[in-house]
């Protein structure tokens, strides 16, 4: 599992509702990408997962994540 432990300097991140949303997907979705190493997360002080604009964009160009419609 890809998490690190330390913020980058520079740059906004991205929390899973914000990706969920880029996505099409729910929240907890993108939380299971971050778990199963799809999306590389950090975690801040009280735990919860942000993500890097920069690896979600490269996911999405990539189109590693298959999205169904529904």
């Amino acid at each position: 599992m890809a998490v690190r432990s330390i913020a980058p300097t520079t740059g906004e991140l991205l929390t899973p509702a914000e990706v969920a949303t880029l996505f099409c997907v729910d929240p907890k979705t993108v939380t299971r990408w971050a778990r199963a190493g799809k999306l590389s997360s950090i975690r801040t002080l009280g735990g919860h997962r942000r993500y890097l604009p920069v690896e979600v964009r490269a996911l999405l160009v990539k189109g590693a994540v298959t999205i169904v419609d529904r």
